[in-house]
């Protein structure tokens, strides 16, 4: 920083945010970007190189990058679930949690070494507005990544948000024009959708996501996008499914730049409902919504199973898929470790139901059973029992663990 107040013209080094220009102090360039993009705020992020990440020893090895080749695996996918991409869209939905610096340093260790990230957020409280957006653009630009940051725990407005769920039509036409959705999920995609589409705008025309500051020269020779993933976790996951939908039935998204026709996959991790009967049964005569759609739930995850009944009929859409864990087997053959034996007291199964997660009953049964088995869980002999709803198995790390595939050590590529 001058003497002035104003920054000093550099060249960030990989992995840290872009350095704006030096003709205004640092308060004025904020307010301005704040202002240029209509209220929303953004961080720019060059994601770091091989390198940069293992400064000891050598830049590659059998476990780093967690999935060599990444980016042409997210290429060549073409049925769905994959387990790669499972994983990877997992890791990325967890770690939005974070900010761009975290989220673009994860996704080089995943393998999309010296990414492009931008981080587009708003919030407005009196409106249980939390928005959070990520775009993860691999370094050739043929691939991206839509991310959606779920409910912090700590968080009290985005938890207003998931239960804001007064219905609400969406403005044109699908399916019955009776059909609604929930309209907390609904106004916290708007809240950024247009500056998301902007930056994916601009990826289609083979420019980088994030925008260029003055004086900053363009990134040359990326190609046009080819492939777009959506995932996210929790208020993230329904955010992500309402983009879903958005992008396919949307007309505008399909005629300019035809970005409904690079969209691969939506991936959503302990997502809850978004929508009422008639607009799931919309979403099912989607043959790309009833095909790529894939929600995951991790054993008795309560947040699947909400709005609960109370505030109306949800029901969910897409493909469905539960890693399920046999507790009381594992509670007593996880004894074994008190007699030196080794056992993994979260192994369990993963396969597809064609008979959807049904609505809790009351906000406060659904909630407060959770709670319980929570309380619970941290009690050895307690948390070998069955329960019916869990605030545990709600976290994201339980889905990076039930995805995590065979041979794959962790996210780090440690």
């Amino acid at each position: 920083m001058t003497t002035d107040g104003r920054r000093p013209r550099a060249t960030p080094p990989d992995g840290e945010p872009l350095a704006g220009p030096p003709s205004f102090p640092e308060w004025e360039e904020r307010l301005r970007e704040q202002l240029g993009i209509g209220g929303l705020w953004t961080r720019d992020i060059r994601g770091p190189s091989y390198a940069r990440l293992r400064p000891y020893g050598p830049r590659t090895t059998a476990g780093f990058p967690v999935h060599p080749n990444l980016e042409e695996r997210l290429l060549r996918a073409r049925r769905h679930p994959d387990p790669v991409v499972a994983h990877v869209l997992a890791t990325c939905a967890a770690y939005a949690y974070a900010g761009a610096e975290t989220v673009s340093m994860i996704m080089a260790r995943m393998g999309l070494e010296q990414n492009h990230c931008r981080m587009i957020g708003t919030s407005v409280d009196a409106m249980f507005v939390r928005s959070t957006a990520f775009l993860v653009q691999s370094a050739s630009g043929r691939v991206a990544i839509l991310c959606y940051r779920g409910t912090p725990p700590a968080d009290g407005i985005a938890w207003m948000t998931d239960a804001d769920v007064q219905p609400e039509r969406m403005p044109y036409r699908f399916g019955d024009p009776r059909a609604t959705v929930h309209a907390g999920f609904y106004r916290n995609v708007r809240a950024t959708r247009y500056e998301v589409m902007t930056a994916l705008k601009r990826a289609c025309r083979g420019r980088s996501v994030r925008a260029l500051l003055p004086g900053e020269p363009d990134v040359a020779s990326m190609a046009e996008l080819e492939a777009l993933y959506v995932t996210g976790h929790s208020l993230g996951g329904a955010m992500a499914a309402m983009m879903a939908v958005m992008l396919r039935h949307e007309r505008k998204f399909r005629d300019e730049d035809d970005v409904t026709g690079r969209f691969r996959a939506v991936y959503t991790y302990g997502q809850p409902m978004i929508g009422d009967p008639r607009f799931a049964r919309a979403c099912e005569a989607d043959p790309f919504l009833a095909r790529a759609m894939i929600r995951y739930i991790y054993d008795n995850d309560v947040v699947p199973h909400l709005p609960p009944r109370t505030a109306g009929p949800y029901r969910h859409f897409g493909r469905e898929y539960r890693y399920e864990v046999p507790r009381l087997r594992h509670g007593v053959l996880g004894l074994a470790r008190h007699l030196g034996h080794t056992y993994d007291v979260r192994r369990g199964d993963l396969r597809e139901h064609t008979r959807f997660t049904g609505q809790a009953v009351t906000f406060l049964g659904g909630l407060g059973l959770a709670a319980l088995a929570f309380a619970g869980s941290r009690v050895r002999p307690l948390g070998a029992l069955p329960v019916v709803y869990s605030f545990e198995d709600h976290g994201p790390q339980h889905y990076i663990a039930a995805l995590t595939p065979p041979g794959v050590q962790n996210e780090f590529g440690d």
